[in-house]
């Protein structure tokens, strides 16, 4: 099949390539789905040779220098641009450098996969560490018994996934690699810097369990059952490293000195071992550990797993837990010198640092449209405004203004109201009951999607006053900031009036003046789908130039809130080239990003991974504040240019898709859209209503489905029509000299040499209708052509990924790999169509999904 996959791809019209059409017709089921199955599981251990190999050429760019998304590599750069460590050790003072994990449906591996994969990894992370001491033959077998399990795992799901499986699958990235990487990142800095107290910047967020919008599973129970999985994981890690420092510190107070406050400490311990009586460290981390052990209950509803030795009162919060090793620490350097100054314990006070009893700041998200709905709803029930829906803006926002300069509360426990409402009034009580639990770090930001007015943000308050959140006689201590979320192309350009108007009610900036800062996300997915991938692109670099004016006017510091996914179509691609190509200002060592679907367990599903990927985040945020290249400039000087490419882009994309008879259809038949919808790889639906437009569908599977036919035409779309005209020279100066352009041009070619027009012809011929399908293909192949051409313009090569010669090595030797997934799948995909609804088609459909999306990686 791979043979005659290459001869198929080679020459469709060769008698060679015949035989695929044959094969594939002759293939029963059991051949069908085993074949799937296979180059899946290879695909995936692919992967993980690729990553090997990557790691081991970063280590040694790393060890020769000069990588500017390393630690050596960025604060060289900063001092050849005249900036020293100490501006770097002031920016990382007051940073915050935040990854935010969400549960968006395109991680298409089960978790028993990820484990998998991750068993193999450590296995041969076991053997780099080793060296020439690795016994090569129990690696071997340990490899062999690893793919043997992977082999006879099930790749595909077959029950939908439920919100508390998506927590799950988070929590244990965050147990078992950021609780490790993310102390140790921190550690490394402060010594680099060489300062000791420098405060943790970089703070994991996590969206699943309190992002609501559009998926009706979330409750207030899901978010409380969120952070509980949280705290539970956080507690235990805690509770197993004071159990070991108790079994490593049996210091003797016979042979060693300690402080008073140890002394102190241990004396108050309620330890009455006579086996501890002359081990001050011991007795005091008994007191800590049954402290723990207490708090347990209280955070998570269950007990510790190993009880405690005696009783004692639980922790109010981290920073009485932190209080506690911090006098152990102090006692042993002041006793012992600095062989204890960086140790277990020095890691274990940063792990608290950072993750506190929450482990992860916790982001609610709802739609404006339920806002709304919900505060119509009290003011209608309460009697202030019968109508509050059909209120202009005006008016909305002046009614906002009074309630929430009122102490009066709208609800009544004993009227009738809307199940909407009762349910979002839950949600915040139950917000407000986690930050009494777990304090202010736990939940800081409630977002609000499908922002396009001022009224959008108040209407938050105003809920948020509902449970005692919000209080009108200090609204600066209000410790959730409402954030607008910009998606579509329209709201983009319409974000800065909008904020304007927000940030003139003394609500929202007392809010943002007690915070130092106002938070505002950027969409890059629906932005995408509305107007194409150069339009949305250049449209949030607006967007964020015109927020920063804004937000700087209001006497407070911006911080962007980047939504983006895996695919290139949903702002996918490098983090450090996507940070260093921001807006000149905008970063100023605040950003935070999502990590969406398949992209968490690639960049985040091996501790050297993720430490890698960590840094290189913070060396993005360096540069991008210390040293940024002049954005501001090049914006003056060519901004016009980029408006005619964008306008243009966009003409070329919305004529195809929103003004092209036939297109839905078309994309229905030719892409795997009704077959995703089976994969059951998230707890919300694909769409947003039971409408097929392209409007309703989500940008998720609109990506997702364009990479699996190998179009991949959110990701490039427009730009061939687009440059039509425009200077050649002026285009090659903007890739030279501007990384916003430069890393545009980049990703688009990355997600262009995934793609693959002969194959797509394949799933054209899914289209019942060959006359649409012959025309609108057609239109696609020409803006292709048009599109490759312009980008090997501009970067002056001969091929795609010419200046990218590793990348494009590797991609080459994975395709044919891939093609005899996408070519099984078609062939299935053909069957189910015509109405074979045999189980195991519909099996063999999802493993050729698996296998294509794990071949191509970044995908979704």
């Amino acid at each position: 099949m791979r043979q005659a996959s290459v001869a198929w791809h080679r020459d469709a019209g060769s008698a060679d390539a015949e035989r695929l059409e044959t094969l594939l017709g002759q293939l029963s089921l059991d051949q069908a789905v085993g074949l799937a199955h296979g180059f899946a599981v290879f695909s995936l251990l692919a992967n993980v040779a690729e990553d090997r190999a990557g790691q081991r050429r970063a280590r040694l760019q790393t060890a020769e220098g000069g990588r500017p998304d390393t630690a050596d590599g960025a604060l060289a750069r900063l001092e050849a641009a005249g900036r020293t460590r100490a501006d770097a050790r002031d920016l990382l003072a007051g940073a915050l450098i935040s990854p935010v994990l969400t549960a968006h449906p395109s991680e298409v591996r089960r978790k028993s996969v990820i484990d998998r994969i991750a068993a193999v990894s450590d296995l041969l992370d076991a053997c780099d560490r080793n060296g020439s001491t690795c016994d090569l033959e129990a690696r071997d077998a340990g490899l062999r018994r690893q793919a043997t399990i992977l082999w006879t795992t099930r790749l595909a799901r077959q029950a939908g996934l439920k919100v508390q499986d998506e927590i799950d699958t988070v929590v244990s990235f965050l147990d078992s690699i950021f609780l490790h990487v993310a102390p140790a990142q921190l550690a490394d800095w402060r010594k680099r810097l060489d300062a000791p107290d420098l405060q943790p910047f970089i703070r994991i967020g996590t969206w699943v369990g309190g992002d609501r919008d559009g998926n009706p599973n979330v409750d207030a129970g899901v978010l409380e059952a969120a952070f509980a999985a949280q705290s539970r994981a956080v507690l235990r890690f805690y509770l197993r490293e004071v159990n070991a420092l108790g079994a490593e510190l049996s210091l003797s107070a016979s042979l060693a000195q300690v402080s008073p406050e140890l002394a102190a400490l241990a004396q108050a311990s309620g330890d009455t071992s006579p086996h501890r009586a002359d081990e001050p460290y011991r007795r005091v981390l008994s007191r800590v550990y049954a402290r723990l052990a207490a708090t347990h209950p209280v955070l998570t509803g269950q007990p510790a797993p190993l009880a405690a030795l005696f009783e004692a009162e639980p922790y109010a919060g981290p920073d009485a837990f932190r209080a506690d090793l911090k006098v152990i620490h102090d006692s042993l350097v002041a006793n012992h010198g600095a062989i204890f100054a960086d140790d277990r314990l020095a890691r274990l006070i940063t792990a608290a640092d950072i993750f506190g009893f929450h482990m992860a700041t916790l982001d609610l998200r709802q739609n404006a449209d339920v806002h709304e709905r919900v505060v119509a709803d009290l003011l209608r029930v309460a009697g202030v405004c019968p109508d509050y829906l059909a209120l202009d803006e005006d008016a909305r926002l002046g009614l906002l203004s009074a309630e929430l300069a009122s102490s009066r509360l709208l609800f009544n426990a004993w009227a009738a109201y809307e199940p909407e409402t009762l349910k979002e009034r839950e949600i915040l009580m139950a917000a407000a009951r986690v930050l009494a639990r777990f304090g202010p770090q736990a939940i800081r930001t409630h977002i609000v999607s499908k922002t396009d007015a001022a009224s959008d943000l108040l209407e938050v308050y105003l809920l948020l006053k509902e449970v005692g959140l919000y209080r009108p006689d200090q609204p600066e201590a209000c410790p959730i900031q409402a954030a607008a979320l910009f998606e579509t192309i329209d709201d983009l350009r319409a974000s800065r009036p909008t904020m304007e108007r927000v940030l003139k009610e003394p609500s929202a900036l007392a809010v943002a003046r007690a915070r130092g800062v106002q938070e505002v996300m950027i969409g890059y997915s629906d932005s995408n789908k509305d107007g194409s991938y150069l339009t949305s692109t250049w449209e949030l670099h607006q967007a964020s130039r015109a927020l920063l004016e804004v937000v700087g006017e209001a006497g407070v510091r911006l911080q962007l809130f980047h939504g983006r996914g895996g695919a290139v179509g949903r702002g996918g691609g490098s983090s450090f080239a996507a940070v260093l190509g921001q807006p000149q200002g905008t970063v100023a060592g605040r950003i935070r990003v999502t990590e969406q679907g398949e992209v968490i367990a690639n960049k985040y599903g091996e501790p050297e991974v993720a430490r890698r990927n960590l840094d290189a985040l913070t060396c993005g945020v360096l540069l991008a504040s210390l040293a940024p290249p002049p954005d501001a400039e090049l914006t003056r000087r060519h901004g016009a240019t980029l408006d005619r490419l964008s306008a243009a882009s966009m003409r070329a994309y919305r004529k195809l898709v929103y003004e092209t008879d036939g297109f839905v259809d078309y994309f229905r038949a030719a892409t795997p859209i009704a077959e995703i919808a089976d994969l059951k790889i998230g707890s919300r639906p694909a769409s947003r209503s039971t409408s097929t437009a392209i409007e309703d569908l989500r940008a998720i599977p609109w990506v997702f489905s364009w990479s699996q036919s190998r179009v991949m035409l959110p990701g490039w779309f427009g730009f061939g029509s687009a440059i039509e005209g425009i200077d050649a020279d002026e285009l090659r100066t903007l890739y030279r000299d501007w990384p916003f352009f430069r890393t545009l041009v980049q990703n688009m070619e990355m997600v262009m040499a995934k793609a693959d027009m002969t194959i797509a012809r394949r799933y054209a011929s899914l289209v019942p209708d060959r006359a649409l399908a012959n025309r609108i293909f057609g239109e696609i192949v020409t803006e292709w052509e048009r599109t490759e051409a312009a980008v090997l313009t501009i970067t002056g090569q001969e091929a795609l990924l010419g200046g990218q010669p590793e990348l494009d090595r590797l991609i080459r030797l994975r395709m044919p790999y891939v093609e005899p997934l996408n070519h099984v799948q078609i062939e299935l995909i053909r069957r189910r169509r015509a109405g074979d609804d045999d189980p195991r088609v519909r099996e063999g459909i999802l493993l050729a999904l698996n296998g294509v999306a794990a071949g191509l990686r970044n995908s979704g």
